[in-house]
């Protein structure tokens, strides 16, 4: 009888609709197909996506609201189980794994999921911040078996601002395009500016993400207020967030009101991607934009900022869509005008992708987590 391949621990917080979020429950349901015995400790459990975790997975609250606050109760869980290996989904849950692990300690290898540009994130803030917030995650992160970057940009700026050793980083892309994508694009549509007709006379631009500084849609605006102004279109903002109220008086401002709309957050906001005419990511910084990767899975024509980092690869450096300079609105004006007039095939934006398919990511995962939890050496990736 052949041995069953070891269980899977994975800490999270699930504290919102957000994209990372969503992708752990893709990948939970990508391993969980290939026969993977699965544990997901949660920090925080405010997330919607909690109720489509797959069939199977041991669900275990360690009762904190905040991942300092979970080291204890971490602790004692690892004394207990002695897991294997502990995957850790973001930095902050990467430290409380660290401190856990010495405070039970037990010898559970702990790899981290990197999904953040952490240069760009950190670049806005006071000079102090910066280098308080580096000094941190340069200690914390020594404790750090191995980290997951979603993409080559994001492992580059680890090894850069962490001085984390490349040997011990690989690139494993997300679990964004999963077998019912199509099927949950399908569905009827729920917003009358995407009926087929209406795009007709007004084609429909797409957002979609918090509603926050890093999404940077101010800029979206004013290149959509500049497109307006020569040709007859409407913008579409998917999401919810602390700029809900400037977004709308900026609108208002630029005389655009009436073409825009903020729905808010969508469970299924795939009907709309779909459909849309174009998806335009405006972001100031991203790891791996997963909005990006799904709108060309079902096809949409999309135009995205060149930020740090994820959309220069995803892109292909610019053959599947302009890449444009982040706040530069007149430049993300004129390659929307473009896209708009000459969407390149839908089964060539579809195909540029594949890398992204769920089960090539979980497959990617569970042999990395599977070397590390052996003590081998991790496997080679090539997505």
């Amino acid at each position: 009888m052949s041995q069953r391949p070891p269980r899977i621990t994975i800490l999270a917080s699930f504290s919102g609709a957000g994209g990372v979020e969503r992708m752990l429950v893709n990948l939970m349901q990508g391993l969980a197909d290939q026969g993977r015995d699965l544990d997901l400790l949660t920090i925080r459990t405010t997330s919607p996506h909690l109720d489509a975790l797959p069939p199977g997975v041991r669900r275990i609250d360690l009762g904190a609201r905040h991942s300092l606050g979970a080291v204890a109760a971490l602790a004692r869980h690892l004394r207990a189980e002695r897991p294997p290996v502990l995957l850790a989904a973001k930095d902050r849950a990467g430290r409380a794994a660290v401190l856990a692990r010495r405070l039970a300690g037990v010898p559970t290898p702990i790899v981290m999921r990197i999904g953040t540009n952490l240069s760009a994130a950190l670049a806005g803030r006071h000079p102090l911040v910066r280098r308080l917030r580096t000094a941190a995650v340069r200690r914390s992160w020594r404790g750090i078996d191995h980290i997951i970057a979603v993409s080559a940009g994001v492992a580059a700026d680890t090894v850069e601002v962490a001085h984390y050793p490349p040997t011990r980083i690989s690139v494993i892309r997300n679990p964004v395009v999963t077998p019912t994508l199509s099927a949950r694009a399908a569905l009827p549509c729920p917003h009358p500016w995407l009926d087929a007709q209406a795009q007709q006379q007004a084609p429909v631009i797409l957002g979609a993400g918090r509603l926050e500084r890093q999404k940077d849609f101010p800029t979206l605006l004013r290149a959509f207020a500049r497109l307006r102004a020569g040709r007859r279109c409407r913008l579409l903002l998917l999401g919810e967030g602390a700029w809900r109220e400037r977004l709308l008086a900026e609108a208002a401002a630029l005389g655009v009101a009436d073409d825009l709309d903020l729905p808010g957050f969508q469970a299924n906001p795939y009907p709309c991607l779909g459909r849309a005419a174009l998806f335009v990511l405006s972001s100031a910084w991203e790891g791996s934009p997963n909005v990006l990767t799904e709108a060309m899975a079902l096809g949409t024509p999309v135009v995205a900022t060149d930020c740090p980092s994820g959309p220069r690869e995803i892109l292909a450096d610019g053959r599947f869509g302009p890449l444009v300079p982040v706040g530069d609105a007149p430049a993300l004006a004129a390659a929307m005008a473009q896209v708009l007039d000459h969407p390149p095939p839908a089964d060539k934006l579809k195909a540029a992708v594949a890398a992204y398919h769920a089960d090539t990511s979980a497959a990617a995962y569970a042999a990395l987590l599977d070397a590390v939890a052996a003590g081998l050496p991790p496997p080679a990736t090539d997505n």
